[in-house]
């Protein structure tokens, strides 16, 4: 319902805000009548259909009702609120969840399993400027549900090696890098986390971000990202030699507890 050349940058709450006002006008039903439909204002559904509100279930629910729609925009609704993911994004929470092992090179900010709501927040407001403020309200849910991964009863065997400008890029604020490195420090406790600091002062063996994704079977996916978006990457050759920086990575990179307690001085020149 929306102009395919426009559609690879809209965000899920987006598309869901201008298929209702699609739906609206072809039906020629104002604002003001949807409202009373719906049980709300003409200005929030002027303020859903602009994504500058996560509407409600009851809202969704009544879009169907009044435009004889079945669940069609009830179940858009939850993929919008709870899997505001960039599409592009999509295969690779899919793939995360299912993974045994994660291991991932993070060279600017903290990995987005770690992040702090505040500290996501000051990420999306820094890359994507554009994002409403409904729109980032999404993503965060979506980002924070990614954690959940690490609360299973079986959790992934998760490794991570942090370049240091991943903890001296302020993010936010002083007071959000704080918050943020605690609960580095708190995940580093768990005994499915290891987890490496390279320090500055080391030309690390890539500059690249990336994550790879190893599954039972010893099938590994690498997952790189860059100004397009992301893709996973599975030819044999390409995977093995990510793995094969990955090592190098860890080799140059301090201990585990070396690492924490590296950390922990960082942290006090955030806290106040």
């Amino acid at each position: 319902m929306q102009d395919d050349d426009l559609s690879y940058s809209l965000s899920p709450l987006e598309t869901f805000g201008i298929d209702v006002r699609s739906m609206r006008t072809g039906r020629k039903i104002t604002l003001d009548a949807l409202g009373k439909a719906v049980g709300y204002s003409a200005a929030y559904v002027s303020k859903v259909e602009r994504a500058l509100l996560v509407p409600s279930e009851r809202f969704a629910v009544g879009c169907d009702r009044a435009f004889g729609t079945g669940t069609m925009l009830a179940r858009q609704r939850v993929r919008a609120v709870e899997g505001d993911d960039p599409t592009w994004f999509e295969p690779y929470t899919e793939q995360e969840r299912k993974a045994v092992r994660i291991l991932n090179y993070s060279t600017l900010f903290v990995p987005g399993l770690f992040q702090t709501p505040e500290y996501a927040r000051a990420v999306y407001r820094a890359s994507v400027p554009r994002l409403t403020a409904a729109a980032i309200e999404a993503r965060l849910v979506a980002r924070m549900r990614r954690h959940e991964v690490l609360e299973r009863e079986n959790p992934p065997e998760l490794w991570v090696v942090l370049y240091e400008a991943c903890l001296r890029t302020c993010v936010g604020s002083r007071e959000v890098m704080a918050a943020q490195l605690d609960r580095l420090l708190q995940e580093a406790e768990a005994p499915n986390v290891t987890l490496q600091l390279v320090p500055s002062d080391v030309v690390p063996a890539s500059s690249a971000a990336f994550t790879l994704l190893v599954f039972d079977g010893s099938h590994t996916v690498l997952h790189v990202e860059g100004p397009q978006g992301g893709r996973p990457l599975e030819t044999p050759r390409i995977v093995k030699r990510a793995l094969a920086i990955f090592d190098r990575l860890r080799a140059e990179a301090l201990g585990h507890d070396a690492s924490v307690a590296r950390i922990r001085e960082i942290h006090k020149e955030y806290a106040p």
